[in-house]
């Protein structure tokens, strides 16, 4: 049996969990994700970059590939059979941490079809059908934080349905997340649902893409070059605090309501300059959770400091985005132009891997 991992257990108990930003059939056949569990890991992510990738370039999905489209499948019907199975068996695998934490942790996340980030209506549909698909209770579904996501979080979590919200960058976006998630939930109560405890979210705040963007409009040797990703990230811990432990909270959590938890995403670092754990073991606080690539999951575990950082130099993040701005950098054209690009980019990853999907149906077909 694997060991627990110092850091690991260090960072749980200061109220961060570590989970891991990856996933494809092999980390669940040879049984790495286990191993991963036993040494703290308390959850996993997946996108459609991440599911691109996995399948498109694992021999392990052929099989069942082959036999969906046998089954006459298309391909969107092939991917979510493919997706569905691993997500099934990762959260199988994380039960143990959901069990154990009474709900509070052990959760694995699968987003919607992100061609559906601008339409309410359809991202609801996909998410209640992958929430019946899927059919574990550690499961949450991803919707992005665009306009039209924020109607469909504040639906499903009124439902019961628990959510990833992702691509969030601006505190502005933040606000209106946890918003929606508060207000889903007194919708949920005030309709007399008797599982509100069991209800999770948690808001995916990108890190390192912030700080890519605004190094780029700085001059070379800024001094505030770097230091947005992290600045943003703590004054949108203290909105969280505010948010969810004011007076606002204070009913529904009476009733067994969770905090929706703030989840720091993207949180490898892009320049090479920079230290290696910057957005890890500069954001460690209470009920938050850090989703790491298997990289730096890696690096954490053999040399991560594991601090009370999250809360510590706030004035001095919040004199860092007032220099952005006094520099001519608008943090919200940033960040607007960030969560377009997201979406983006998730959205040819996912068209990219229906078109190898279909290729590799054809091809099946034909035979």
């Amino acid at each position: 049996m694997a060991q627990s991992n110092d850091n690991l257990k260090a960072a749980r108990d200061l109220g961060q969990s570590m989970w891991l930003d990856f996933i494809d059939r092999d980390l669940l056949l040879s049984g790495k994700l286990e191993e991963l569990v036993e040494a703290g890991v308390g959850g996993l992510t997946s996108n459609p970059t991440i599911f691109q990738k996995a399948i498109s370039e694992g021999s392990e999905y052929d099989a069942d590939l082959r036999n969906f489209a046998r089954q006459g499948h298309n391909e969107n019907g092939i991917f979510e059979g493919l997706a569905v199975k691993d997500i099934q068996d990762a959260a199988d695998v994380l039960r143990s941490v959901y069990d154990g934490t009474d709900g509070a942790d052990g959760f694995v996340s699968l987003e919607v079809n992100p061609t559906l980030a601008n339409d309410t209506d359809s991202t609801v549909s996909e998410a209640q059908k992958l929430w019946a698909s899927v059919d574990r209770p550690n499961l949450l579904i991803k919707v992005p934080a665009t306009a039209e996501g924020i109607p469909a979080i504040r639906t499903l979590i009124s439902q019961g349905i628990s959510v990833n919200v992702t691509l969030i960058f601006s505190r502005t976006s933040y606000r209106a997340v946890a918003d929606a998630y508060i207000e889903g939930l007194e919708i949920y109560n005030g309709r007399g649902g008797r599982h509100i405890a069991r209800i999770a979210s948690v808001a995916s705040f990108f890190i390192s893409r912030v700080d890519s963007s605004v190094d780029a409009l700085l001059p070379d040797g800024s001094e505030l070059s770097g230091k947005a990703g992290v600045a943003n990230a703590k004054m949108a811990y203290a909105d969280f605090e505010h948010l969810f432990y004011g007076d606002r909270f204070k009913e529904l959590a009476a009733a067994g309501a969770r905090v929706q938890r703030p989840l720091w995403a993207s949180t490898s670092v892009k320049n090479p300059d920079y230290p290696e754990l910057m957005y890890v073991d500069g954001l460690i606080g209470k009920d938050t959770v850090n989703t790491l690539p298997p990289a730096t999951l890696e690096a954490f575990m053999d040399h991560g400091t594991a601090a009370l950082t999250l809360t510590q130099d706030v004035d001095a993040a919040g004199d860092a985005l007032a220099g952005l701005e006094a520099a001519g950098v608008s943090l919200d054209t940033v960040t607007d132009d960030l969560l377009a690009a997201g979406v983006s980019s998730f959205t040819g990853s996912f068209e990219s891997l229906m078109a190898d999907i279909k290729s590799k149906r054809d091809a099946i077909n034909t035979d």
